[in-house]
């Protein structure tokens, strides 16, 4: 497992203050003590900080630490939480008591008894980046910086930046599990804006993951901030977006965003158990193209979205959601899991140790299909080529979505031509998916970009897919035609 050299936890074991088994089997014993039915503890530290290079100098550098555990009694559907930041025994005792009074009762006199778990290596790093100096990170900003403003003389302002973090976490449940993990992070980013003429474009490239500085060797500072000027100069020659129903073709990779909004969310089951989401009851139907096959898959190594346990102590597989155009299942937490009567698949995540987990993605992916890319690009006689998306909206209960793209271009008979600007998409995300008559054989993952909030929480996902062919869908643009 990896750990840092000056970051530690030190609730995790090894260290000086190590909570042990006795002590969470006491505290679990204290949750219980009303007569819940199940109680967990969720011990986290997070040590995490960013650099960001704006006008030739380094503007921000921040470090932070948090640490706290928080502890959660669920009796039946009702959930009563409760966290500290400070991790005395007396402190840690009332939050406990403060959990339990959702329920009125009195408790067992089981005895819990909790069993350390093996988990997988899914990000074994040598060093983590928080450990790399200050000074090393700062060169790779400059360098980024150096290489958007020589890429092109219409680039006037270049913002490059760095963030990093490494979340350390305990979990203890009632139902005997105990697991210990460490979760490096990091994201690096370029934004360029290029002018010529009265005009102004935006680009941006960016990427990481669970992985070290190493990530450099195969994207360089130089290779995001070329990717950065060369989106920003492209859309300095955009014509207005054409609006109407046509084809749209997206892109390999982060173009998985909108299957992730769109339709994701639509299937983590505290939506479907609530009844509240598009594929409620929707379990053995067709909802799909039989094209697609959509899967999350927390086991990705290095990706943004992996992990090796969630946090509820759940080692995450690959789940399959849709199977050949048919919905096969939702993504569970605990308390989704035992309403279905099935086995948590491992998505019960959570921002932090101040709040509950619930149902969520890691990394979702549309599985590959058996069409080549150009030849996709080639069936289309007029339509938009997505290449990278913005923001989005999305209404959870029906599936109907707004997305605005960065970078499209214009597709006319079968070949690329002028970049658009001011394009949106418009659908469903069920009918989208329904509306998929080509999908490519080069199926790719996001680099390491996304951040998933719901309920006000933010959790780091990758998304992926193979390049797209949706033979209808609303362009939202500001020319008809």
């Amino acid at each position: 497992m990896s750990r840092s050299q000056a970051y530690r936890a030190p609730f995790a074991p090894g260290e000086e203050n190590a909570v042990d088994a006795a002590l969470c089997e006491r505290l679990l014993s204290v949750a219980l003590s009303k007569g819940g039915d199940y109680a967990d503890l969720f011990f986290e530290y997070r040590a995490g900080g960013g650099f960001t290079f704006d006008e030739g100098i380094l503007k921000a550098a921040s470090r932070g630490v948090s640490m706290g555990v928080g502890v959660r009694v669920q009796r039946g559907d009702a959930t009563g939480y409760a966290y500290t930041e400070d991790l005395t025994w007396d402190a840690m005792k009332r939050a406990a008591e403060t959990a339990a009074q959702i329920a009125t009762g009195s408790g067992g006199t089981e005895k819990i008894e909790l069993r350390r778990r093996a988990l997988p290596s899914r990000y074994e790093l040598p060093v983590l980046s928080l450990d790399v100096p200050g000074l090393e990170k700062r060169a790779l900003l400059e360098r980024a910086s150096a290489a958007a403003l020589a890429f092109d003389p219409s680039i006037v302002k270049v913002e490059a930046s760095f963030a990093e973090e490494v979340r350390e976490v305990l979990v203890a449940t009632s139902d005997g599990r105990m697991a210990h993990d460490v979760q490096p992070l990091l994201r690096f980013g370029v934004r360029a804006l290029a002018e010529r003429s009265g005009k102004r474009q935006e680009g941006s490239s960016g990427g990481g993951g669970r992985m070290t500085t190493a990530y450099f060797e195969g994207k360089s500072p130089e290779w995001h901030a070329e990717e950065a000027a060369r989106q920003a100069v492209a859309m300095l020659d955009a014509r207005d977006a054409p609006a109407g129903e046509m084809n749209v073709v997206l892109a390999p990779g982060d173009s998985g965003i909108l299957l992730h909004e769109a339709v994701g969310h639509g299937l983590e089951a505290d939506f479907n158990r609530k009844g509240t989401s598009n594929y409620s009851g929707q379990i053995g139907k067709d909802v799909a193209s039989p094209l697609c096959t959509v899967v999350d898959d927390a086991t990705l190594l290095q990706s943004r979205g992996t992990i090796n346990v969630d946090d509820e102590g759940h080692e995450p597989e690959r789940s399959t959601l849709i199977e050949n155009g048919k919905l096969v299942g939702y993504m569970h937490d605990r308390l989704s899991a035992r309403h279905y009567g099935l086995t948590p698949t491992g998505n019960g995540r959570r921002e932090s140790f101040a709040a509950a987990p619930m149902p969520r993605m890691t990394n979702t992916i549309l599985l590959a299909g058996p069409h080549d890319p150009e030849e996709i690009v080639r069936s289309v006689k007029r339509g938009v080529f997505a290449k990278k998306f913005g923001g989005g909206q999305v209404d959870i209960s029906n599936g109907d979505f707004v997305f605005s793209l960065t970078e499209s271009y214009l597709i006319e008979d079968g070949k690329l031509t002028a970049p658009l600007k001011g394009v949106n998409l418009i659908g469903n995300g069920p009918e989208v998916l329904r509306h998929v008559t080509m999908l490519g054989h080069d199926v790719a993952t996001s680099d390491g970009i996304w951040t998933c909030g719901k309920d006000g929480q933010s959790v780091p996902v990758g998304v992926g897919c193979p390049t797209i062919k949706i033979d209808l869908i609303t362009v939202g643009g500001t020319r008809i035609g």
